[in-house]
């Protein structure tokens, strides 16, 4: 195995997931955080000042649980995932517009990201650790956050399915024009992840590509507690 997290990424089939996102939407990975580093990230839930924002999802109708939005500078492990991601996922996103048939606007590295970010006013860091009890759940949504934000984003199962808690899979609605949604249904083992659209993929038609549209959510948890990082690429308003 690969000695460092970076490298580990780099050596994923990127050809098999490059071509999963573009036929189905999304990908999942066998995992890459260990065991001793998801502990050592569920642990940091606690390290209030490692956080600039917690959002009790109730309040807001998102759902029932709680997510904590990591201050800048991130730690070492989320800025190594979130710039070790970026570039392949940029390649696909810049494919992926021009399907559509616009131009190729993600750059090549997260620092050239965040400075068109940073230039919308957009600096508030959005990395999230997110925990569900049971009864929890999560609506389904989009992680936008202001004009400017990248077509992925990537989750890790930080703790067990069926060990420390049950219920609480990940869900993935796409809408479909003229058509029925449809649903997906996904679990991950722990440190795994998956890579899925922040809000639309393009899909062939008789006519060309056309957009579908996608938003996401998780399933109430039924025992135990429930894990899980989010790695958003694009700072927030």
């Amino acid at each position: 195995m690969a000695s460092s997290l970076t490298e580990r990424i780099a050596a994923l089939d990127w050809h098999s997931l490059q071509q999963q996102l573009d036929e189905q939407g999304y990908a999942a990975f066998p995992s890459l955080i260990s065991e001793n580093d998801c502990e050592e990230l569920i642990a940091t839930y606690g390290q209030d000042d490692l956080f600039r924002n917690t959002i009790q999802m109730t309040r807001y109708r998102f759902g029932e649980g709680e997510y904590r939005y990591y201050q800048a500078p991130l730690p070492s492990l989320l800025q190594e995932l979130r710039e070790s991601f970026y570039p392949m996922l940029a390649q696909t996103a810049n494919r992926w517009q021009e399907m559509l048939g616009r131009e190729a606007i993600y750059p090549a590295t997260l620092p050239e990201f965040l400075a068109q970010c940073h230039d919308q006013g957009q600096l508030r860091s959005t990395p999230l650790i997110l925990k569900y009890e049971i009864g929890g759940y999560n609506c389904l949504h989009q992680d936008m956050y202001g004009e400017v934000f990248f077509p992925f984003q990537v989750v890790f199962a930080l703790n067990q399915k069926e060990k420390d808690y049950r219920g609480g899979e990940f869900l993935l609605i796409e809408q479909r024009p003229r058509a029925q949604s449809r649903g997906h249904v996904i679990t991950l083992e722990q440190g795994a992840g998956l890579i899925f659209p922040t809000s639309y993929r393009p899909v062939q038609g008789t006519r060309g590509y056309y957009k579908n549209t996608l938003r996401h959510g998780v399933s109430t948890i039924t025992s135990g507690t429930r894990y899980s990082l989010g790695i958003i690429f694009h700072d927030a308003k």
